[in-house]
């Protein structure tokens, strides 16, 4: 047994480092699942816990990575706040993450819990979310499950309760990872082995959309959201600047909701404006979400996976940010960009800010989308280890 899951090591460090294709090195774990199918390994039913089930892109994009890397003996149970739909686009067992003895039951039968990636620690939208996904994680580890922190954004954590209670579950936690500096130093503050990489969508394979690639080229994705700093004013401001940016570089406008409730509106309000050279893109399968940004030249996005994916496809990204995380990535990868509150008031200056990016800027490289491709399987490497 112990030479067999020796040898499944090797098979899969081999196929990660020798495999150049990312979409190969993506589907590593299909071939370690294929060749180790002889090993005895005891079937895990695991608890993956997130912002599942709401109709947000980015976290879709979280849970469909997250399945993308477990093990092959691993069989996940999705707390949702969609059973329905997240069984049909997943085909996983679900649970409604609102029904608590269900929930209860479903832990207790549970052999490992997993926070499954994100800004799910944090108090900054609402003092009571942190609380509870804490109060599952302390349920887990207080039934003795294996418990890993996931690919975890943490913060920002403005009250002393919630820094105290998420302190207290970092610590307890069979296995930490985190996808950005910040996050690091929140758990190395509290003194937790941890590992850090980043965000786990950059490795999350793509899927092509047809019918995307056959709209007019060159296209600029547009990614917003509604925002208290996104003012009514500054949108449109925006709108104006963008509406000015496609008559001076004749390309096609993709308008991409991640979140029908919160961007649907403001993507709907700026096609009417150009209805002729633009196109309304709502998609609710992550792997396609991610292979819209394929046929994409350039993109101009507010949420954080909105610019992930951007990236990956080797975009020209430029972020509004509206969010730590955000302003994160534009550091990381020295994205340009404003803050929601520094947006200029001239249409005219935004205009001319986008052009230049548009004819002078460049995306990552091959070589640095490769590498952060690769560094993001690091949080594979943390699910392995522990559900082994």
């Amino acid at each position: 047994m112990v030479e067999n899951i020796s040898l499944r090591s090797a098979i899969l460090g081999y196929l990660h480092a020798h495999l150049d294709d990312n979409r190969l090195r993506c589907l590593a774990p299909l071939f370690y699942g294929r060749l180790i199918r002889g090993v005895d390994l005891k079937p895990m039913q695991v608890i993956l816990s997130g912002y599942y089930g709401f109709g947000n892109g980015g976290d879709e994009a979280l849970l469909a990575t997250l399945l993308q890397m477990l093990p092959a003996h691993v069989s996940p149970l999705v707390l949702s706040a969609n059973p329905q739909a997240t069984t049909r686009q997943y085909q996983v067992k679900t649970c409604d993450r609102n029904d608590s003895i269900r929930v209860f039951q479903a832990i207790r039968q549970s052999q490992a819990f997993i926070w499954g990636g994100g800004s799910l620690i944090q108090d900054a939208t609402s003092a009571f979310s942190p609380v509870y996904y804490i109060g599952l994680m302390g349920l887990a580890q207080g039934l003795g499950l294996k418990t890993i922190a996931w690919a975890q954004g943490i913060g920002p954590l403005q009250h002393r309760r919630n820094q105290w209670l998420a302190r207290r579950a970092f610590r307890g936690c069979t296995a930490i990872s985190v996808r950005d500096p910040a996050s690091a130093e929140w758990v190395s503050r509290w003194q937790v082995p941890h590992h850090m990489a980043p965000d786990p969508v950059w490795s999350l394979t793509a899927t092509p959309v047809p019918w995307v690639q056959e709209l007019p080229s060159p296209k600029v994705a547009l990614v917003l959201r509604s925002h208290p700093q996104l003012t009514p004013p500054r949108l449109e401001n925006l709108t104006t600047a963008i509406t000015a940016f496609q008559a001076q570089t004749q390309t096609h406008l993709l308008l991409i909701p991640f979140q029908a409730t919160q961007d649907a509106e403001i993507a709907k309000r700026i096609r009417t404006r150009l209805p002729k050279q633009s196109s309304l893109v709502s998609l609710t399968n992550p792997r396609q979400l991610k292979g819209v940004f394929a046929a994409v030249d350039m993109t101009i996005a507010m949420r954080l996976h909105g610019l992930i994916m951007a990236a990956a496809a080797g975009n020209r990204c430029f972020a509004l940010s509206y969010d730590p995380k955000v302003r994160e990535f534009m550091t990381a990868h020295h994205c340009p960009g404003w803050d929601l509150d520094q947006i200029p008031d001239d249409p005219q200056v935004i205009c001319q800010q986008w052009l230049d990016h548009y004819h002078q800027g460049q995306g990552l490289s091959e070589d640095e989308i490769g590498d952060l491709t690769r560094q993001a399987l690091i949080h594979q490497q943390v699910l392995q280890k522990v559900l082994s």
